[in-house]
């Protein structure tokens, strides 16, 4: 078996300590200021700020290298009223009966409904799918593995990217997506992950007074 092809590592930098400590904490007071925003500008939004978001979230690790996410970028105000329409379907089902009464309750402090005019203001929306399989030499099926967890890390990614950038963000999960196949013509093998609705916050746009949970909460550390 030929060995896989191999480079040096140049691209690492190592910080000393108290840079690194000065990092870790300049990107957390960063990444603390993020909100998710329901109330959107219709504010055009640069492409190329997009662009580079998305190339961060193509930085992602995954499976076996087949990098198995697909980002497709919505503006046209036509294609948006189309998903608006078809995710207000789901949500309006989702709302009117196929949530459990538990799921409704947590989701009451958020204040959310089946009404999503965010997919309409809002200037970008990028429906993010993860493909299941890909097309190898004369169209033979090259399995992808780990899918939904490297999906996962690239959209984190990209939240973050959007977010350092100065555009605000909100993840929209109508269930089920399978809408967004046929309205964005994508293949089978390709499975809506999220919507993601890009853009500035409006000038009166509010958030949910929340908190987060505190590090002994969400992390431990073993002896």
């Amino acid at each position: 078996m030929t060995e896989p092809a191999r480079e040096p590592l140049t691209s690492y930098r190592r910080y000393p300590e108290e840079e690194m400590r000065r990092r870790a904490r300049s990107f957390y007071e960063e990444m603390r200021r993020r909100r998710t925003v329901r109330d959107f500008s219709a504010e055009p939004v640069p492409a190329e700020v997009v662009e580079d978001c998305l190339r961060t979230a193509g930085t992602a690790p995954s499976g076996a290298h087949r990098q198995p996410w697909r980002f497709i970028v919505v503006e046209d105000p036509a294609v948006r009223r189309r998903i608006r329409e078809a995710a207000e379907g789901e949500e309006r089902e989702f709302y009117g009966g196929r949530a459990p009464d538990s799921w409704l309750a947590a989701l009451k402090p958020l204040g959310t409904d089946e009404h999503k005019p965010f997919l309409e203001t809002a200037p970008v929306l990028i429906a993010v799918f993860a493909e299941r399989y890909g097309e190898g030499p004369a169209g033979a099926r090259r399995d992808n593995y780990y899918v939904t967890e490297s999906v996962g890390i690239a959209t984190g990614l990209l939240v973050a990217a959007l977010h350092h950038a100065g555009l605000a963000c909100l993840t929209h999960t109508p269930s089920p997506m399978k809408f967004l196949n046929t309205i964005l013509g994508r293949p089978e093998r390709e499975r809506p992950f999220l919507l993601l609705v890009v853009g500035y916050p409006a000038a009166d746009a509010t958030v949910p007074v929340l908190e987060r949970k505190p590090l002994a909460e969400i992390a431990t550390f073993l002896p």
